[in-house]
């Protein structure tokens, strides 16, 4: 957190954004890992300009101020760090096309799916860019199932 010097009497906090909360931990990750999310980070901005940048899950035990989150009309994935592996966890994985067969961990769930990527891994950005459009058109495509009108019920005569 940032200390905001406006009134001496009453010091104020301003919070970091989404943002600078994610430049931190980059910052912060001074190894590998910290390269790959910040990587993973420009390919999802580069595939999706609109994406938005939040960071969720904050405790104190967390040394990473939280976990990354890309959404555009709902979460697109979340970059979580590990000690040997930074996990792309795609909220709605299991409905999306994966031709490219970068999905390689979470696999039998029935919602979300996963790319491990470990130490000394290439990101095929094509088709990382592909399969975060795909969530965005997801995410944002209207559902169109018809719902039956309700009627209402006419008061029986006495």
């Amino acid at each position: 957190m940032k200390k905001k010097k406006s009134d001496p009497k009453a010091e104020q906090v301003e919070e970091e954004s989404p943002s600078q909360l994610i430049d931190t931990t980059i910052k912060k990750l001074s190894d590998w890992r910290g390269e790959m999310i910040a990587r993973v980070r420009m390919i999802i901005k580069q595939a999706d300009p609109e994406v938005v940048e939040e960071v969720k899950w904050r405790k104190p035990s967390n040394s990473m101020l939280g976990v990354p989150v890309w959404s555009h009309g709902g979460i697109i994935c979340t970059g979580e760090t590990y000690k040997n592996a930074v996990k792309l966890t795609f909220a709605k994985g299991a409905s999306l096309e994966d031709p490219s067969g970068l999905f390689n961990s979470s696999l039998e769930g029935n919602t979300r799916r996963a790319i491990d990527l470990h130490e000394g891994d290439t990101i095929d950005e094509k088709a990382l860019k592909e399969l975060i459009r795909a969530a965005v058109a997801l995410n944002t495509s209207v559902q169109t199932t018809a719902r039956p009108a309700r009627t209402l019920k006419k008061p029986k005569s006495v």
